[in-house]
This record gives C-alpha cells, structure tokens and sequence, in this order.
C-alpha cells in the first residue's frame, strides 16, 4: 500500500521535509538562546537597581582588560573631578523616539586614571541632527557620582574631533582611551545620582529590560512547526493511499461493467 514512498518524488518530499525540520529546530534553538540570554540581563538588571554601589575600580578593569562576569548593570560609586576639556558627545542617539546626543564626561580618580560618566542625553537641535546643543557643564571639584555600569559598545566607528570636542557613534572606553590623556576603565557608567547636583538638566539614560518572552515564543513556535513537518508528511500519505484505492476502485468497477 505505502510502496509510493520509495519512489523518487516521495523521497524528495522525505528529504525536503527533513532538511526543513532540521532549519526549524536550529531557528527554535537560536531564539531559545536569545531568550536565556534576554532573562540572564533582565536578571542582572533587577539585580543590580537592588545593590549597594561598589567602588568603580573593583567591578571595571583598565584598558583592554575584560569586564568580569555580571558586572553588566552592576551599580557602582565613584569619586574623582570631572575633565570637561575631553567631553564626549555620542551623536545619534535616541531617547522616546528622537534623536540626540549623549554626554560622556571622564571622571579622574585619584589615582589618575578616569572612568566615563554618561551624564545624560539631550536633545539635538530641531532641523540638524549634527548640530551641537548648548551642553550643561558639569560641577566643578570633587564629586561623588552612582551609577549602572554599561559594557564598551562594540564595533566602534571613527573618533571625531569638532571644535575641539569628541564625537562618537558608539562609545568604545578602549578606543576613546588612545584620544584621552590618562588611563580609562574598560567600560563606561549610566548616571543615576550626583553629588554635588549638575546645574542644567541632562535627560537620565533609561536602562530597559528585554523582552526575554518574545524570543522563548518563538522558539517554541519554530519547535512546533519542525513538529508539523512529520504529521503533514503523514497525512499526505495518507491521502495519497486514499486516492489510490478509490482509483483503484474505479477501474475495478469499469473492468466489470466493460
């Protein structure tokens, strides 16, 4: 009854349906991964708005050095002065939906290296992206900042410098370091508290959660479809079987009547 099977279209259905089933499992077990990905910085996130700051230095290693595990969100204290002459501007940065720049000022500790203080975003001039805003400066003196450590982005672009001033797409602490005349931590810190306050108002960057349970949906739809693959092979030879019985049964009938 099944001997079709064998035949070359249906071994080529077989092969097509297994080669499809194998992409789909691979595609569910990426988006399963991006969602064990997703919950692990989620986790971090929660985690870290929950702990009591931890000197700079002991979470974000210099120069090239790499971040130590979970310290992606970890909530730092640092106390230094500000170098506004080496202010970085992070161009084409969007917060609620417009653009604008973001404003990393390094902070000198005492022992004379300097970590990156996102300071906060503020918006670009109306009609030119490009063009510079009018930045709040930051205090002068000592200070005491608290914030969220955000990793060195990667595949950093060109360093510009515009009247005097950096200018970045993408803020690398490795690659901005070679441009700055004193050692930085590897990574950079999302400001949340200052002591002293700044004068001038800074938009404070937001530090969003991933929607981790999108991609496990996906996973398990991708899972649910190489599932499918098998049943509808199934049923299509099912309905195969059926259509050659009543076929069968037709020319039964004509032989008898002829």
């Amino acid at each position: 009854m099944y001997g079709f099977l064998l035949s070359r279209r249906w071994l080529g259905y077989a092969v097509v349906g297994v080669l499809a089933a194998a992409a789909m499992v691979l595609l569910g077990n990426w988006q399963w991964d991006r969602y064990q990905d997703r919950r692990a910085s989620n986790e971090r996130v929660e985690a870290g708005g929950q702990a009591t700051p931890a000197p700079v230095a002991a979470v974000l290693p210099r120069g090239d050095g790499a971040a130590p595990p979970g310290s992606e969100w970890a909530r730092i204290t640092a106390t230094g002065r500000y170098d506004a002459a080496n202010e970085i501007l992070a161009r084409g940065r969007t917060v609620n939906a417009r653009v604008g720049f973001e404003v990393v000022t390094p902070l000198v500790l005492d022992d004379g290296s300097a970590v990156l203080v996102d300071r906060g975003w503020i918006e670009a001039i109306p009609g030119d992206a490009l063009a510079r805003p009018t930045i709040p400066p930051p205090p002068t003196g000592p200070v005491t900042v608290v914030g969220r450590v955000h990793l060195s982005e990667t595949r950093p672009r060109a360093v510009d410098r515009r009247d005097g001033r950096l200018e970045v797409r993408r803020i690398s602490a490795t690659q901005l370091e070679d441009h700055l005349p004193y050692p930085v931590l590897n990574g950079y810190v999302l400001l949340t508290e200052q002591t002293p306050a700044a004068g001038g108002q800074l938009t404070p960057i937001p530090i969003r959660t991933q929607n981790a349970w999108q991609s496990g949906a996906y996973a398990v739809q991708w899972w649910l479809f190489a599932a499918l693959v098998p049943v509808g092979f199934w049923w299509a030879a099912r309905r195969e079987t059926r259509d050659q019985g009543a076929a069968a049964g037709t020319d039964t009938v004509v032989a008898t009547v002829a």
